[in-house]
């Protein structure tokens, strides 16, 4: 089912009848219009130029054809991504394309790869996929106007009809042996062109379904492709969350840590030096409490940062460490946890870490009075915790406060999913606004 047409609320009817004409409506209506013209005109020559290679496959000019032909319509899926980018707002990435240096290198790699042949077959399936949305558009838009304006357009819409008594009379709409077109039966053709334009828009995005299908499908990059694309990503984004984690040990064993065990040092050498000079006991001893205070700060930061590394209440389970977590929150905070197995130190300490951070941000931004945090995973409840037949451990944090929350933009949602994604987890966020705010956090498990 496709979801509801912006700006299409049922308790305002002017809304409902502005909605056809706006901006993203009327985009689409355009991207309908033009559409099948090249789609025909591709279908065409691609098929030509298939049968002719095929044909001529017996002579060294028909590989050369073939080749020509998969290249061409590659350039035409390229032209329709530009334009659902463009006119429907589909963002499709470009599919990963063979290539080899040489001609004979560049007919090969074009004739073995996929992408091309997926190509091909949205060029001949895009006059069928392009004729839906322009009969939504005739239907929705063109019928809809035609009835509405029908009291306006009656004497310039008609047709002779003969009575039984042999006399030709003018009529320009009849339906089911009745005439629409005195007062107050024009109502009933207004009415229904009412209905089509403000359902138009829904028509057209329905009818225009089996389209952006095909264009995901066949011009966009593969299972197999997207699953690479993933995997450098998230292997970029782990090198570089390292590099960070790894920059900001060494800042704060330098800024921190070192500079008091530095300090210490100095301060027990001026206690050798008060003792070898017959210092009084008291001038002594106040040294001595300083270097005590320094040593003591830095075992404490000692222990912040190895907490920032490997939470020690991890060492007791997941469960143990969410406990502590809320424990130390300023807000109330429910936590349950169902697992029929530990599961790995990795996704275990994902799963610390995520929560540590959704509970921050709740505390710092979110003006809630509660927070929830659920963990399931495994045989729990009513079934197992399944993804695509894979286990999967579900983190979900659950806060009241305003809403609004949005992955990307600058929040630190984006670097939790990106923490997720190196282990081929996932991050979700529903925060409507004026909440109620829950983040979903699924891990292998």
């Amino acid at each position: 089912m496709s979801p509801p047409v912006a700006g299409f609320p049922a308790s305002r009817p002017v809304a409902a009848l502005t909605a056809p004409f706006r901006r993203r409506p009327l985009a689409a209506v355009l991207h309908a219009l033009l559409a099948l013209p090249p789609a025909l005109a591709g279908a065409a020559v691609v098929s030509a130029g298939l049968v002719a290679g095929g044909l001529l496959s017996v002579t060294p000019l028909g590989p050369w054809l073939l080749a020509l032909t998969v290249r061409g319509a590659l350039a035409l899926g390229a032209l329709q991504r530009a334009a659902a980018r463009r006119l429907l707002g589909l963002d499709v990435g470009p599919p990963l394309r063979l290539s080899a240096p040489g001609a004979f290198g560049w007919r090969r790699s074009v004739l073995t790869d996929r992408a091309g042949w997926r190509a091909v077959g949205a060029a001949l399936a895009a006059p069928l996929t392009a004729l839906w949305p322009l009969l939504a558009v005739l239907i929705g838009y063109v019928y809809g106007v035609l009835l509405v304006l029908h009291p306006l357009l009656k004497r310039w819409n008609y047709t002779t009809v003969r009575g039984a008594d042999g006399s030709v009379r003018p009529v320009s709409l009849q339906l089911g042996g009745v005439e629409w077109d005195s007062w107050p039966r024009w109502l009933v053709p207004c009415a229904v062109g009412l209905v089509l334009l403000a359902s138009a828009p829904w028509l057209l995005r329905w009818a225009g379904a089996p389209q952006r299908a095909a264009l995901r499908a066949l011009l966009g990059p593969d299972a197999a492709d997207r699953r690479i694309h993933d995997l450098e990503e998230t292997r970029a984004q782990a090198v570089d969350e390292a590099a960070t984690t790894l920059r900001r040990i060494e800042r704060d064993l330098h800024d921190g840590t070192q500079a008091r065990l530095v300090g210490l040092g100095m301060q027990l050498t001026m206690v050798r030096e008060l003792l070898l000079a017959g210092a009084g006991t008291e001038q002594v001893l106040t040294v001595v409490e300083t270097a005590q205070g320094n040593a003591k700060q830095a075992v404490a930061d000692l222990r912040d940062l190895v907490r920032g590394i490997h939470p020690p209440a991890l060492d007791a389970g997941l469960d143990t460490a969410l406990a502590t977590l809320a424990a130390d929150c300023p807000l109330p905070v429910r936590v349950t946890v169902v697992l029929d197995r530990r599961p790995s130190p990795a996704v275990e300490s994902i799963a610390y870490f995520s929560a540590a951070e959704l509970l921050a941000n709740a505390v710092k931004h979110s003006g809630a009075r509660e927070v929830r945090i659920a963990v399931r995973g495994g045989e729990v409840g009513d079934g197992e915790v399944r993804d695509g037949g894979a286990e999967v451990l579900v983190l979900e944090v659950l806060d009241d406060g305003r809403g609004g929350a949005v992955v990307g933009a600058g929040s630190g949602l984006s670097g939790l999913r990106a923490r997720a994604r190196t282990v081929d987890g996932s991050l979700t966020c529903e925060s409507p606004d004026g909440g109620p705010t829950l983040v979903t956090v699924r891990l292998p498990y």
